[in-house]
């Protein structure tokens, strides 16, 4: 994993390719993000570089959290966030990665974020499960259905498909195309939807599908 940035989901629009066909994209305000600590092998027992990403004033932190940063005497980042590339050679502490450094127009990424929290929800809504008849006399509209058999084995199955608590959860979209690159404002136009509400932290990797 050689490319990498963390950002902000802005939210969605459309573009229009060089053949005037609408393409769906996310626009993602992909860094500035600055390099905090480089683990090695030697001294850390794996390899990867921690990066931090949205400036936030010091009392937004506690003394702990801030004494990370003044250590190697950067600002202080709202996120945290550890990344493993195949090698940590090319970069040192207070480097900036920024969105055109890392990506152009072109890649294919894995965008992971923490999904829309919808609540409590039926089974309809929550797994696409079928409604039961409208008609007279139906007793049957929005239930969960059969909760197995009577006598034998007299319970139910670890794994069933019921209502409950939906969205809000870490959710990876893989294999998304970069359809343009704003390097003065820090923008990523992503092809299809990501992860996350509007105004969501965004994990941008070199997908690990291979086209």
């Amino acid at each position: 994993m050689e490319k990498f940035i963390m950002g902000t989901k802005i939210g969605m629009t459309q573009v229009f390719d060089e053949t005037g066909l609408a393409v769906p994209v996310t626009v993602v305000e992909a860094g500035p993000c600055t390099v905090i600590q480089i683990k090695k092998p030697e001294t850390d027992g794996y390899s990867a570089l921690k990066i931090g990403y949205a400036e936030v004033p010091e009392k937004r932190l506690t003394q702990p959290e801030l004494g990370v940063f003044k250590s190697v005497n950067a600002a202080p980042h709202k996120h945290l966030k550890e990344f493993k590339p195949d090698s940590v050679s090319g970069y040192e502490v207070g480097q900036t990665i920024n969105a055109a450094d890392m990506f152009k127009i072109g890649d294919k990424v894995d965008v992971s974020g923490v999904s829309k929290g919808k609540g409590f929800q039926g089974a309809i809504k929550r797994h696409g499960q079928h409604r039961g008849k409208e008609t007279h006399g139906s007793k049957f509209h929005r239930g969960i259905g059969s909760m197995g058999a009577n006598s034998f084995p007299g319970r139910i199955f670890k794994g069933k498909k019921m209502p409950g608590h939906m969205g809000a959860v870490r959710v990876t979209a893989q294999n998304l195309a970069i359809v343009r690159v704003d390097g003065d404002r820090n923008l990523m136009l992503i092809r299809g939807a990501v992860p996350g509400a509007k105004g969501a932290l965004l994990e941008i990797r070199g997908t690990v599908k291979q086209a």
